[in-house]
């Protein structure tokens, strides 16, 4: 019997070109294109490269006509406000960097698909990821697409044995180059249509101006290391580690940085570039894609960023962790973002950076 899948397309040519691979493949394929959010204006600015608008149904719609597949929309709106938007403006407000595209492929794409591929009786849920689900020899292995300047593996740490299981990627073994021949040699409509910026549901790309038209901020103090205020500012979500510009800092001197955010007591901690460099940090809601958790401390290689290059480290797990202790300190570490660990081009698995190691570590480790 064939088996079905459902193919998440956003319009862009990466979903679609993974729609048309399984489609080759004998797969029995169903095009669903999520309604996320709805723009608030019609004057989108000529840069703008998100989803969701008319437009991007309607190339997502053509694709599935031109592959002879069903083609359907559903609104999931009020699960990525609730799941995205707001987890979105909650980090902020605490202080934290937070990182939207995380969210939206573990709560929607894959947990929203999932359900409704139940439902449709489909095998499979498939997206226009470049990374690759293989079985390994004790499980299935995520790893790396092999365009490595197009490897989305580290948005994809969280998932596990059942949601691989469950998951096609068809385009991590292609390069973008390649992927947009195959949609030109398709006729795709969106063949040279350009890549979607990360936080789509901020079409004018300023989130500072996202953030004031949705929290309440409470103004506070800059200090420098020595707890001497050095200025004020008109709210903590406005802040991240390592930014340099916009502090409203003037005689200063040398350049400073973000060092620190106190969120509890409302304060900027700023200083010197060399207070950015740290060689360890704390991991919180750990997710091992194996499902097997390391007894012991294992040689990694982590990204504490999406565009980071990953350096080399030593992951200890704990019962509600993970100790990472770089080889050569690190710049920016910063609370809220993810940190995904490599065994070569294998994702170990992930967590969420925290402000500080608990002490109890350091004690362990300074022992």
């Amino acid at each position: 019997m064939t088996e079905r899948v459902i193919v998440a397309m956003s319009g862009g040519v990466d979903s679609s070109v993974a729609a048309l691979l399984l489609k080759n493949a004998g797969y029995d394929v169903i095009g669903v294109t999520m309604k996320l959010y709805t723009l608030d204006t019609d004057e989108l600015p000529d840069y703008y490269k998100g989803c969701c608008t008319v437009d991007d149904v309607e190339d997502a719609k053509r694709v599935c006509q031109k592959l002879g597949v069903p083609h359907y929309v559903m609104n999931v709106q009020e699960e990525f406000q609730t799941f995205v938007i707001d987890y979105f403006c909650s980090e902020y407000q605490h202080g934290r960097t937070p990182h939207p595209c995380i969210a939206c492929n573990d709560k929607i794409k894959f947990n929203f698909l999932s359900n409704r591929a139940r439902a449709l009786e489909a095998s499979y849920v498939a997206t226009g990821h470049y990374a690759r689900i293989e079985r390994g020899l004790d499980c299935l292995e995520l790893k790396k697409g092999i365009d490595e300047s197009k490897d989305q593996s580290y948005v994809l740490y969280g998932m596990g044995q059942t949601d691989l299981s469950h998951t096609l990627m068809p385009i991590g073994g292609y390069t973008k180059n390649e992927i947009r021949e195959l949609a030109t040699q398709a006729h795709f409509p969106n063949a040279a249509k350009p890549d979607s910026q990360d936080i789509c549901f901020i079409p004018f790309g300023d989130y500072k101006e996202f953030l004031k038209e949705r929290v309440e901020s409470t103004p506070g103090d800059i200090v420098d290391l020595q707890g001497s205020v050095v200025g004020t500012h008109d709210g903590i979500e406005f802040f991240t580690i390592g930014q340099r510009k916009g502090l409203g800092l003037s005689g200063t001197g040398d350049a400073v940085y973000v060092l620190e955010i106190d969120a509890e007591n409302h304060k900027v901690v700023v200083g010197p570039r060399s207070g950015l460099y740290k060689d360890n940090f704390w991991a919180s809601r750990v997710n091992y894609v194996s499902g097997i958790i390391p007894d012991k401390a294992v040689e990694v290689q982590v990204k504490i960023r999406y565009q980071f290059q990953q350096a080399n480290a030593i992951l200890t797990n704990y019962s509600d962790g993970a100790l990472i202790q770089f080889k050569e300190p690190q710049r920016s570490i910063t609370p809220g973002q993810a940190a995904v660990f490599y065994q070569g081009d294998r994702v170990l698995g992930g967590g969420v950076i925290e402000g500080s190691v608990p002490s109890r570590v350091l004690s362990l480790t300074n022992a």
